[in-house]
């Protein structure tokens, strides 16, 4: 049977969410900033032979409605999904940003079946202190080049898109109004989320998770990095596995998987992570 697209809108943002169906324990995925609930079309059909599977537009994206990015309501939000569908207890696989929900919502549950995170631990714009193998002299304009080729793109996501852009985006990724088509979230979601100081970096919350989770860290830049910013993001993700080994060192509840891949894993892997979903879920998984 093809997924099932369901409207949950008796609360004060509208969820929209899709039901793969399956058997066995739930497991409930969350999109990346930009992203929508289809980045898992690949992923889902590989898990509904072990599990229940359920995915999510978050707030302010796809289909679902718009609201502060406030972490405990997008908690609250997943937490009507759950009760929706009647998931008891549900493992969360959350990428990127929704693997940082992920983290929020293993601490809010401690005692539940646990959580995967999918490279989502810090964003590439954050702290200085949390690159490594980098000296300051070549960090620091290395930064500058990143801040403003975001300051670039949050300027053209106030802007009506290009046709020819709109047309790579899916549909339900798009706001469509009288002065055109934009990308969703809209400019001022997008820009609360980059300047949140957990969405900068929430590797320091893993150390209060007490239910299983597995970090699975993508080793490979993401093709077609302009200018040097490429050369900036194996140092960011030697700062991640710097501070999350140290922090998972002692804490046998809490794993580390890396993937040779991108931070587009899921994309590019879906057999993969759904092997290290399944690990997580009772179920036995090659992961070599």
């Amino acid at each position: 049977m093809p997924p099932r697209e369901v409207i949950i809108d008796d609360r004060p943002v509208r969820l929209a969410v899709r039901d793969h169906g399956g058997g066995g324990s739930p497991v409930l995925l969350l999109h990346g900033l930009g992203g929508t609930l289809l980045h898992w079309d690949a992923v889902a059909p590989l898990l509904t032979g072990a599990h229940r599977v359920v995915a999510m537009d978050l707030r302010g994206h796809g289909l679902s409605g718009d609201g502060p990015w406030e972490w405990e309501a997008v908690l609250d939000d997943v937490q009507a999904v759950v009760d929706h569908f009647g998931l008891t207890a549900p493992l969360v696989v959350g990428h990127s940003l929704g693997g940082m929900v992920a983290v929020r919502w293993a601490l809010r549950h401690p005692d539940g079946p646990g959580i995967v995170n999918i490279d989502g631990l810090r964003s590439a714009e954050t702290a200085p202190r949390h690159y490594a193998g980098i000296g300051h002299d070549e960090l620091a304009p290395l930064l500058a080049e990143l801040k403003a080729l975001f300051d670039a793109q949050a300027e053209a996501m106030a802007r009506p898109l290009p046709e020819a852009h709109a047309a790579m985006l899916p549909q339900r990724a798009l706001r469509t109004t009288d002065e055109g088509v934009y990308a969703r979230p809209d400019a001022e979601l997008a820009r609360q989320i980059r300047y949140d100081p957990y969405f900068q970096d929430s590797v320091a919350a893993v150390a209060g998770i007490r239910c299983p989770a597995l970090f699975v860290l993508a080793t490979e830049n993401l093709p077609g990095l302009p200018g040097r910013v490429g050369d900036l993001m194996p140092a960011q993700r030697a700062g991640i596995r710097r501070d999350l080994l140290a922090l998972t060192a002692d804490r046998p509840h809490l794993r580390v998987l890396e993937v040779a891949g991108s931070h587009a894993v899921v994309a590019e892997q879906p057999e993969r992570i759904a092997q290290a979903v399944l690990g997580c879920g009772g179920h036995h998984a090659n992961l070599s």
